[in-house]
């Protein structure tokens, strides 16, 4: 006997998907307005050369990058609690958790963005006069955003993708509403599959959005 499909019954529930939907949006921009500065002062860091400080932030970049994300949800949900005595909310937990992850990733794409740059854009700054912030901030980041606009978006994809390792810890994300749904309706096929469309439209209109960016912002030649 063929399987029937019932959307119908998802969608009595879309109630449940749509603040899952809210939730995983506001995971990911939390977790992204995080990790750019952070990625951004890293990066600088590792370039500056300071003994002390370029190294704590290598050691930061090479422990996010290489640890899952899952057990830094894990972790920052569990251990980091107990070790300051704070207790976290379950999005706090996730938002430092992905955030400092992504930060770390963001810190190696702004430190390739700068150093694409030739270093004659520097010489010439500094021949006019202007310090080496007034030179980053004015001549070498609007030059390197341009070129790390791709990089970027696959980076902020990606974490958008992973807010759903957030259900692992109950955080009522889009999956974990939508796990609440399959198991209200019976219907887990047609609940997954919205869940798939909802990834779906997102990453794309998402993918449009940034191919435009980085047509208008190219940098020429």
């Amino acid at each position: 006997m063929p399987y029937q499909w019932d959307f119908a019954a998802v969608f009595r529930h879309s109630d449940l998907l749509i603040q899952g939907a809210e939730n995983t949006f506001l995971l990911c921009f939390t977790a992204a307005f995080l990790a750019l500065p952070i990625g951004l002062v890293t990066a600088i860091l590792r370039l500056a050369r300071v003994p002390v400080l370029s190294t704590i932030a290598m050691l930061y970049t090479e422990l996010f990058r290489t640890a899952p994300s899952i057990v830094l949800i894990f972790w920052f949900f569990f251990a980091l609690p107990l070790i300051l005595g704070i207790d976290f909310s379950t999005f706090t937990a996730v938002t430092l958790a992905l955030g400092l992850q992504t930060g770390a990733y963001m810190a190696e794409v702004f430190r390739a963005g700068i150093l694409s740059i030739a270093p004659g854009q520097w010489q010439a700054a500094r021949a006019i006069g202007m310090g080496p912030a007034c030179t980053l901030q004015h001549v070498i980041l609007p030059q390197a955003i341009r070129r790390m606009l791709p990089v970027l978006f696959v980076r902020l994809t990606e974490l958008f993708k992973t807010t759903s390792l957030a259900a692992a810890v109950s955080y009522a994300e889009v999956l974990q509403m939508a796990s609440r749904t399959a198991s209200a309706t019976y219907r887990p096929i047609e609940t997954f599959t919205v869940v798939a469309v909802f990834f779906f439209v997102v990453i794309f209109l998402a993918s449009r959005l940034a191919v435009f960016a980085e047509r208008r912002l190219q940098v020429p030649g």
